[in-house]
């Protein structure tokens, strides 16, 4: 596999980059990811597809005292977000190579995450391709059960479908989400909602971008 985002430099994931060999068997049923920190006890949060890392590596600078997952499936990237996190020597944050909808539905136990980010994620915007959205009804309540109560789910995109997928099943599950208005991070730059590769590609591109927040209940 080429690695040519690596800039000839081969990445070192030590310490903060872990697949699934780092996990307990799978017939050990679910578990608590906040064990792979130094800090269990700090709140934890996931992000859904980190890409190259520079929202978590934002986050985890800006919150020290927060424990931040990033699940990324792409191995170039996920290697890339790990040696990028690793050279900062940040203790708070690791990034798991794999699918997060499935770890998300059979190994992560109920009631651990305070938020749950999900930026930009593929549209997949052929109408037989949209079973391939991370956001389904079924993955939704996966994303519920994970929340602690009053738990966020933070959505940014910039692909109009998906969006208003987004919002049709906001409305259709509003027994179990209250729709709240997205509030950005401090550590955006301005004008940004939230400050990742794909967000500053985008906005050079002209695009318009929605975003929610849906808050457990």
């Amino acid at each position: 596999m080429s690695f040519g985002i690596m800039r000839g430099r081969d990445p070192d994931v030590a310490g903060v980059g872990l697949n699934r060999d780092d996990l307990p068997p799978f017939e050990a049923g679910r578990f608590d990811p906040r064990g792979f920190f130094a800090h269990p006890e700090r709140p934890f949060e996931i992000e859904i597809g980190s890409g190259k890392g520079t929202f978590l590596l934002a986050e985890a600078s800006a919150n020290p005292e927060t424990n931040l997952l990033g699940i990324e499936q792409a191995g170039e990237f996920w290697r890339y977000a790990a040696d990028r996190l690793r050279r900062h020597g940040l203790a708070n944050v690791k990034v798991l190579w794999g699918d997060a909808v499935e770890f998300v539905r059979h190994r992560v136990e109920d009631g651990v995450a305070r938020t749950i980010h999900l930026y930009f994620s593929d549209p997949w915007p052929k109408a037989r391709h949209h079973k391939r959205r991370v956001l389904q009804d079924r993955s939704l309540e996966d994303l519920h059960r994970v929340l602690m109560a009053g738990g966020e789910l933070r959505l940014v995109t910039d692909h109009a479908d998906l969006w208003a997928w987004y919002e049709d099943l906001a409305g259709r599950h509003a027994d179990r989400w209250e729709r709240r208005p997205f509030a950005r991070p401090e550590h955006a730059a301005e004008g940004e909602i939230v400050g990742t590769n794909f967000e500053r590609k985008f906005r050079e591109e002209g695009r318009t971008f929605h975003a929610m927040t849906l808050l457990r209940r």
